[in-house]
């Protein structure tokens, strides 16, 4: 056993107990042969006293019962309009999957409920469009649902809802996943599925902030699925409504749930609300982290070797980038007021976090400090990973000319022949 991944794993355990999770599966998740492994990976989050909520869609078996029937849709995944016939397909394939859901966590020993939780209106007409059964989501009974929560039951929400007088509409599942997750407080919304490749997105990061996925979706408006655009669109949504962690899963990498939720690194893609990754200043209890931080870069001879002492000589000038409230990285901007020059130095990342872009964030984020404090230029010295400074943070090169003279003797004492790398301010 590695006892280290086990207590990696056990400081998650309080954090999430009698907290809320939101699942939101595709169809194609419920028809996957791993399907029955998640509703395993479920039982084990109730034994953890996680509190968890299940919302299906029904896109690919909806798609299925219309070609079998010869029925055209009008529209498939609850976003365009609905009409009678791709209703009373919609139905269909809900309690299809609903079935299917029920009769898989039986054999979890899940215990688990179809509610009415939401009251429905219609989505109504939008340029010039009449959705006519296609709902939106006017209410979520939340008293209901926690009413299950307490007595041990798993809700299991479908996208088909009816208003007050008892009419039926079809909804986006992940639209509904949104609704449900805000109105009942859930501190993670994890959406499944069976259809995307997230591994083969371009530009597709591991951690996303909601900023950094409004421009991902405008990158890649006219490349990516429909269905990854709904995913992180409704991501957004999500964070914004203060919701404020979403992830985002591929059901056939086995053990995704668990693996996402109990490790710093996870296996899909997190789009997260401000607080889940933030840079500060080093404070005396961060030097142990940045010395672990540096070693193997120190080994690799990419940095140079830093004591303790050394470190806390300049704490001062050292941040450190958190993650989960895990230290991952660290960066020193060393000033020289005497040239109006600073030096971004001791630059690292963890291993498992590399090519994220944090590397670049912990730069930028030295660029601003040196910025407000009227610095004039940055500078960097580099023997093996100059590539990074010219190519992604904007620096250029130089010579050891343009050092300060206390670091350009320095430069000159250490025989490393790095290159000397600038970026002007002002």
């Amino acid at each position: 056993m590695n006892f280290t991944n086990l207590r990696g794993i056990l400081t998650y355990v309080p954090e999430f107990r009698e907290k809320i999770f939101v699942i939101a599966i595709d169809g194609a998740v419920v028809a996957h042969e791993n399907f029955a492994n998640l509703a395993l990976d479920l039982a084990v989050l109730r034994s953890l006293n996680v509190r968890v909520i299940v919302v299906h869609g029904i896109g690919l078996q909806v798609r299925e019962l219309a070609q079998e029937r010869s029925i055209p849709l009008s529209s498939s995944d609850g976003t365009g309009p609905t009409d009678t016939a791709t209703l009373k397909v919609c139905q269909a394939a809900s309690c299809q999957v609903a079935q299917q859901i029920l009769a898989t966590f039986s054999s979890a020993d899940l215990r688990a409920a179809l509610p009415n939780a939401l009251v429905v209106h219609p989505f109504g007409i939008v340029g010039g469009v009449n959705h006519l059964l296609t709902g939106r989501i006017e209410r979520v009974d939340t008293a209901f649902l926690h009413d299950l929560l307490d007595r041990g039951i798993l809700p299991v929400i479908s996208p088909i809802g009816s208003d007050r007088e008892g009419n039926l509409f079809r909804v986006n599942s992940d639209a509904v996943a949104v609704a449900v997750a805000e109105a009942v407080g859930a501190v993670k919304l994890i959406y499944l599925s069976a259809e995307i490749d997230y591994a083969k997105e371009a530009d597709l990061a591991r951690q996303l902030s909601v900023s950094e996925a409004e421009a991902f979706l405008q990158r890649h408006a006219a490349t990516s699925s429909a269905l990854l655009l709904s995913k992180l669109s409704h991501s957004i949504a999500a964070c914004r409504g203060g919701v404020p962690r979403i992830h985002l899963l591929d059901i056939r990498i086995d053990d995704a749930l668990l693996s996402e939720l109990f490790s710093q690194v996870g296996v899909g893609t997190m789009v997260y609300s401000e607080g889940y990754e933030s840079i500060r200043k080093a404070q005396k209890k961060d030097v142990r982290s940045i010395l672990q931080l540096i070693a193997q870069s120190v080994d690799a001879a990419e940095l140079l070797p830093r004591t303790r002492q050394s470190i806390l000589a300049r704490l001062n000038d050292y941040y450190v980038l958190e993650i989960d409230r895990a230290v991952v990285g660290c960066v020193a901007l060393h000033r020289f007021p005497e040239s109006s020059q600073a030096e971004v130095a001791c630059l690292s990342v963890a291993r498992v976090y590399e090519n994220q872009g944090l590397g670049r964030k912990l730069v930028q984020f030295a660029q601003s400090v040196a910025r407000e404090e009227g610095i004039r230029q940055l500078f960097a010295l580099s023997a093996r990973t100059y590539n990074f400074f010219t190519q992604k943070a904007g620096f250029r090169e130089g010579t050891p000319d343009d050092l300060p003279a206390a670091r350009r003797l320095l430069y000159e004492q250490s025989g490393r022949r790095s290159k000397v790398l600038l970026k002007q301010l002002f």
